[in-house]
């Protein structure tokens, strides 16, 4: 991908979906309180970081 502000919609959208889901998961499951745990928070921005090293370009032809 060369498009830099793909990339960073691709790694904004990958932590914004763990926080979602982790935050959905978390009601469903009748914990107390209405936030997001530090883990979530933790595995949103491992996956954005994933998310960014995944979609680096790769070396010039």
């Amino acid at each position: 991908m060369k498009d830099r502000g793909l990339r960073t919609f691709i790694t904004v959208l990958a932590g914004l979906a763990v926080i979602y889901f982790g935050a959905t998961g978390h009601r469903q499951s009748g914990g107390e309180g209405s936030g997001i745990s530090g883990g979530v928070v933790l595995l949103a921005l491992l996956a954005a970081a994933v998310a960014w090293h995944l979609t680096k370009p790769g070396p010039a032809k």
